[in-house]
């Protein structure tokens, strides 16, 4: 495995590895390798992503390409780390780490932004604690469709560059193929990264974490004279409005514990995570998740949960007496709810054609969710139908509860002054068509895994491309399953 010369049409590739993370100090990552791969095949390459992070592989081979994104061939100028973090996994703590993950560095894009090139499932590292370090190519795979779908719904998060087989088998309930997820990232600094310099009691370290994240992700609060709090408060903002988002188009995320909570605010680990069909607030797919911990309905408030943990691992640089860092932290903390609420309605208020703020807003959406819970309606749907010109014929708008909803709606839209197609249109371009529907990943996940076929695949990512058009090529990933309630998704470890 050679960095540097070996294969010198890297040098046309365009990589520009800074490597910033691996200057802090020692304590925070360890050195790391991936393993040998046997056989590595490329599975699929995202080229526009590829085109947008200026590297050019147009003209690499099949075989270097695999080589290349199995880390058999590593990029020029990368340093293979590890990150060290801690985290709360369903609220109990523990010190953690890239156990299946090997940070490649930081490349900077065309554009100045500077983001984290990381193998996922590339071998055992210092924190691998007893595990091999694999994966397998259903969950690499699962990851890039969820992750680009969340992309073209304008969700922040990570992307997926590549997935690369290995040729190496893993073993997890059954044999598997091997396969490496390249992700790309604004960082991968977790609330957990805190918490683990926190954890060691070491203060001049996590003043350094501060200060670096701050510089890479809120350069604006640099110069603050009270930059750790404004930092906070800047997470707490960006965490906010991320949940919100979810919560707006039925994601969840399934495992958010906070070393699965990303510091710049990306939605980051598509592990057990699905879109919601019929809705309830209750809606758990996680096979892990037994008491509905990281259900639909809580996401909100799990997200206060862990910047709660956050705060605390600030406290003792926001004022160095303890007791007055907490009370200025926890009226910080207090400014969550409203913070959400606010996203969260406003974004409602888009979805169902408002412009404009009246204060019963909340009972016309929380009445709408009531009728969709009862009548089990596709939440997707229900949005995407009430943007439509024409409300489409359905047996559940018959309902006496809807129509009296439907009517309060219609009687408020009438304030907005705008022309009905108008609203609609407007309607149309925050309500997704499509989705990533369970049974549709499931569908193309088993193609690729059994039949080597990545032509399911290929059509579903088409269409998640532009999940707001509803051309005959969407219509039939608008379907929901006939049977959902049994669905269950898994972390992949």
């Amino acid at each position: 495995m050679n960095a540097d010369n070996e294969h010198p049409g890297q040098d046309q590739i365009g990589w520009r590895f800074d490597n910033t993370y691996s200057r802090l100090p020692d304590s925070f990552f360890s050195p790391a390798k991936p393993a040998t791969a046997k056989a590595p095949r490329l599975s699929i390459l995202n080229r526009r992503l590829a085109d947008d992070l200026g590297l050019d592989l147009n003209g690499v081979s099949p075989e270097a390409a695999a080589s290349l994104f199995s880390g058999q061939d590593l990029p020029n100028g990368s340093n293979p780390i590890a990150q060290a973090y801690a985290g709360h996994q369903f609220g109990g703590f523990t010190m953690l780490g890239d156990g299946r993950a090997i940070l490649l560095g930081e490349h900077r894009s065309p554009a100045g932004h500077l983001v984290d090139i990381q193998f996922k499932g590339a071998g055992r590292t210092a924190y691998s604690r007893g595990g091999d370090g694999f994966a397998a190519l259903g969950p690499m795979l699962r990851e890039y469709i969820i992750s680009e779908a969340m992309f073209a719904l304008d969700i922040p998060t990570t992307r997926s560059l590549a997935v690369a087989t290995t040729g190496e088998t893993v073993y997890r309930q059954t044999r598997l193929q091997g396969a490496i997820l390249t992700r790309v990232a604004a960082s991968h600094i977790r609330v957990g990264t805190f918490e683990y310099v926190a954890a060691r009691g070491d203060e001049a370290n996590l003043r350094v974490l501060a200060d670096y994240t701050i510089n890479r992700h809120y350069p604006e609060l640099a110069d603050s004279p009270n930059r750790y709090l404004e930092f906070f408060r800047a997470v707490l903002d960006r965490q906010a409005a991320l949940i919100a988002r979810w919560q707006l188009v039925g994601f969840i995320h399934g495992v958010m514990n906070t070393d699965n909570m990303a510091i710049s605010g990306e939605t980051i680990d598509y592990g057990p995570c699905a879109f919601m069909n019929a809705y309830s607030a209750d809606t758990v797919f996680s096979s892990i998740d037994h008491a509905g911990r990281y259900a639909y309905r809580n996401q909100p408030a799990i997200a206060q949960w862990n910047l709660a943990r956050f705060g605390e691992t600030l406290i003792p640089l926001i004022d160095p007496e303890q007791e007055k860092a907490i009370a200025i932290a926890t009226e910080v903390l207090g400014e969550y709810p409203a913070l959400f609420q606010e996203y969260w309605l406003d974004g409602m208020r888009a979805k169902l054609g408002m412009q404009s703020a009246e204060p019963d807003d909340l009972d016309l959406v929380q009445s709408l969710q009531a009728w969709m819970e009862k009548s089990k309606a596709d939440f997707t749907n229900t949005f995407r139908d009430l943007s439509a010109d024409e409300l489409p014929v359905r047996d559940q708008y018959a309902s006496p509860d809807f129509q009296e909803w439907n009517t309060k709606w219609k009687h408020r839209l009438s304030r907005e002054s705008r022309p009905t197609l108008l609203v609609k249109a407007g309607m149309r371009r925050v309500n997704p068509a499509v989705i990533p529907r369970n049974h549709r990943v499931e569908e193309a996940l088993a193609a690729a895994e059994d039949h080597d076929d990545l032509s399911v695949l290929h059509r579903l990512l088409k269409v998640l491309a532009t999940p707001n058009e509803a051309g005959a090529d969407a219509e039939m990933y608008q379907a929901p399953p006939s049977e959902d309630g049994s669905y269950r998704t898994f972390c992949g470890t």
